[in-house]
Formats: structure tokens, sequence, C-alpha cells
């Protein structure tokens, strides 16, 4: 027993050689590495400059300032609370809605429906597109002479609907667009949880008797937990890094201010 808990051992240590351990240290230590120096080092450096006084050019510059920023955050500002606002909206619509029909359709499509195989390619077009070009599409068609004027027959400058001039459909608006692109990505991500399942789960709740929602809720789910954490860490992380689709739509304006529109105003004035 002891000699072969002891070959058993030699060969663990024996598992690495030092063609393993290059490449690890390349595909592994490297870019650990790097995500340590561009992404935790700054965002430490960040919230270190957060309590103190400083103009961004020179390092001498710099002074103590305890509490008084976040003073002026929640007190001297109004905008803070707009956009935070606006940005709690945006991870509720994604929480509550979007996420939720991108599941529907994944498992409508993984349900191999007929035209499965064109539904998934349309709602995957908007996937490939930047925020930035989908702003610029829907900028276009919302506009006083876009598409959606002239099928609602409004179409011209002077009888145009004030689409980006009304807050409360604001928020519609530039909720739904983000909704656009938000439910295909969640659709393909949960499409291929789907397709790792094993079907042989399906098949004995379904000869014990349970119903599709009972089974999708019961067995698929629970499968898919990775998936299920991963979905809900992208969904706060759009919500919360909104930026570029607002920009484009709406510019330096407050039409729909959301936090990091108020950081690139503070940044740039």
């Amino acid at each position: 027993m002891t000699l072969t808990a002891a070959k058993s051992k030699s060969r663990r240590r024996r598992a690495f050689t030092k063609g393993d351990r290059l490449t690890l240290s390349l595909f592994v230590g490297v870019p650990a590495f790097l995500h340590i120096v561009w992404v935790w080092i700054p965002a430490l450096l960040t919230v270190a400059l957060s309590f103190t006084y400083w103009n961004g050019v020179q390092l001498s510059n710099i002074r103590w300032a305890g509490l008084a920023n976040y003073d002026t955050i929640f007190t001297a500002s109004p905008q803070f609370w707009s956009a935070l606002r606006n940005n709690t909206y945006w991870l509720l619509w994604f929480s509550l809605i979007a996420t939720p029909l991108g599941v529907l359709l994944a498992y409508q499509v993984d349900r191999r429906i007929r035209g499965h195989k064109i539904y998934e390619s349309i709602y995957y077009i908007p996937v490939v597109l930047s925020m930035a070009v989908i702003g610029v599409i829907w900028r276009f068609m919302l506009g006083p002479t876009g598409l959606v004027q002239v099928l609602l027959g409004y179409p011209g400058i002077e009888d145009a609907i004030p689409i980006f001039g009304n807050y409360d459909i604001n928020t519609y608006v530039i909720l739904s667009i983000a909704s656009w692109r938000h439910i295909g990505y969640i659709m393909l991500l949960y499409l291929a949880g789907l397709k790792s399942v094993d079907p042989s789960l399906r098949e004995a709740a379904a000869i014990d008797g349970a119903t599709e929602w009972q089974s999708f809720r019961k067995v698929v789910l629970p499968a898919m937990k990775p998936v299920n954490v991963i979905i809900i860490v992208i969904t706060v992380i759009e919500s919360l890094r909104a930026f570029d689709l607002v920009y484009i739509l709406y510019g330096t304006s407050t039409g729909w201010p959301i936090l990091g529109m108020l950081v690139f105003q503070n940044i740039y004035g």
C-alpha cells in the first residue's frame, strides 16, 4: 500500500514538465499579471484617489480630502441621484424583462420549432453590432424623417413626434433599444447552455409525468447553474457600464442621465 501511494505521489509530482510550467506561465501567468496591472491596480488607485483632491495632472497636487468628495456627490449633486435611478431602471428592466425574454427565446429555439435557424440568425444580428452602431441605426429610424415616424404617419420635422424630447418616452426608448441587443445575447448564451444539458434528464422527467414547465424549472435550470451565474453577472455589468448608446442618442445633454455619462461630463466638462 505504501509503495503504491509513493508511486502515485511520484506520478503526481512528475505531472508538470518544464514545458508545461512554461506554457502555464505564458498562458496563465502573463494574462493574470496584465489583468492585475491594467485592471485591479487602476481600480484600487481610483478608490484611493476618491479620498483626495487632484486635478489629474501632477502628483504633487494631490491633497487629502477625506469624505468630502462623497459628501458633495450625495448632498450637492442632484444629477447623481437621477443617474443612479436610471441605471437602476436599466438593471431592473434587463433583469425582469430582457433577460427572461432571452431565456424564453433560447428555450423555444432549442425545441427546434419550425424555422428555428432563421429565428436564431435574426436574433443574433444585433449581437454582432456594437452599442454605438445600434445607437446610430435607431437614431436614424426614430428621427423626424425616420422609418418609425413614417410608419406612425408623422413624417417631416414639423409633424414628427418628439421621441427624444420627452423624458418618459426616453426611458422606454433607450431601454427597448438596449434590450434589442441584450435579448439576443442572452439567447445565445442560454442556447449554448441548453445544448450541454443531458437529454436523458428531460426524458426521465417526462417519464415521471413532469410538464415542460416543471421539467424546465426543476431539471434544466438547476443543471445550468454556471450559465445562470454568468448571465446574472453579465446583466449587472451591462446595466452599470451603459454609456455609448445613451451618448449616441442624446449626446452630452441631460436627456437621460446615467452614471457613465455623469463621469464623462465631469471629466471633459
